[in-house]
């Protein structure tokens, strides 16, 4: 049986967390890119750039991570006080390493369209 298009989980999540665990297993340090200004999103404001933050996700960086498939959960300090973080998984633009800032960015909108177009061709 075969899931319809509607059902199926978007690959975000899964290449987030495949990206993450590769920039550490390379002794990097792993970064999430975020849209601030999306629905259901729980950051500290003072440390939101042109709508913008950069999360570090390393396992030394951060508490109780939660990687699911629609929301990022977890604990990290800013300023030395502890902020409990929750992101909704389209809200992850980017995850890459600080040091040498390769990993993925997402343009889903443009992705999505092309996919169509091809399909449509085909």
């Amino acid at each position: 049986m075969e899931p319809k298009d509607n059902q199926l989980i978007s690959t975000r999540p899964y290449m987030i967390r495949a990206i993450r665990e590769w920039v550490m297993d390379n002794g990097l340090t792993p970064q999430l890119l975020v849209d601030a200004g999306v629905d259901g999103i729980v950051i500290p404001e003072g440390y939101i750039q042109d709508g913008k933050i950069i999360l570090n996700v390393h396992t030394q960086a951060v508490k109780a991570l939660e990687l699911g498939n629609e929301f990022i959960t977890f604990s990290a300090r800013f300023g030395g006080v502890s902020h409990a973080i929750n992101l909704p998984i389209q809200a992850v633009l980017a995850v890459f390493a600080r040091e040498n800032n390769q990993g993925i960015y997402f343009h889903e909108e443009e992705t999505q369209h092309q996919i169509e177009q091809s399909a449509g061709e085909s």
